[in-house]
């Protein structure tokens, strides 16, 4: 397949200190209709996983009911760093302590998908199943080691990395 003809797929999941109605989750709550616009909004956005409600905090995708989903496509992993790092999402993400616990093990995981494709909840539990057994390959990534649309590792630009230059 032509690197042109691949998206970046993202899936992120987070253990909440409650349930959605509870007041240690209402800030957060309040925030998901501006985060999910901005995001919505952003340079190389593609899709994401909501319900009809317009956010995804409804998927519940494993047996503890505490464990949140997120799942998005983007243009390439420059458009995804830019919306998590550079944009008012950062600021969010900063208080992720105050709504989420400490998550034990792969909590995020990168893939390439065909253009059009949107990624099943149980295909993005697979691929960090995947990133937990195998550790960073071609098929589920970090941030911190990904790879380019050819399989190739790259570096934290995007950039494909010599031999001699390890993954951040």
């Amino acid at each position: 397949m032509r690197e042109q003809e691949l998206q970046l797929a993202q899936v992120n999941i987070g253990r909440a200190r409650g349930a959605m109605d509870e007041p240690v989750m209402r800030e957060f709550v309040a925030r998901l209709v501006e985060i999910n616009a901005l995001a919505d909004g952003s340079p190389g956005f593609v899709w994401r996983l909501q319900t009809e409600d317009g956010d995804a905090t409804a998927f519940r995708p494993y047996p503890d009911e505490r464990v949140l989903i997120n799942l998005s496509v983007w243009a390439d992993l420059d458009a995804l760093r830019g919306y998590v790092y550079r944009s008012a999402h950062a600021a969010v993400m900063r208080r992720r302590r105050e709504w989420f616990e400490r998550f034990e093990g792969v909590f995020v995981a990168l893939w390439w998908v065909p253009a059009g494709h949107r990624p099943s909840v149980a295909e993005a539990v697979e691929r960090l199943a995947h990133l937990e057994a195998h550790g960073t390959t071609p098929y589920a990534f970090s941030f911190a080691q990904p790879f380019d649309r050819l399989g190739a590792p790259a570096g934290r630009d995007g950039a494909p990395q010599d031999d001699a230059c390890p993954a951040l």
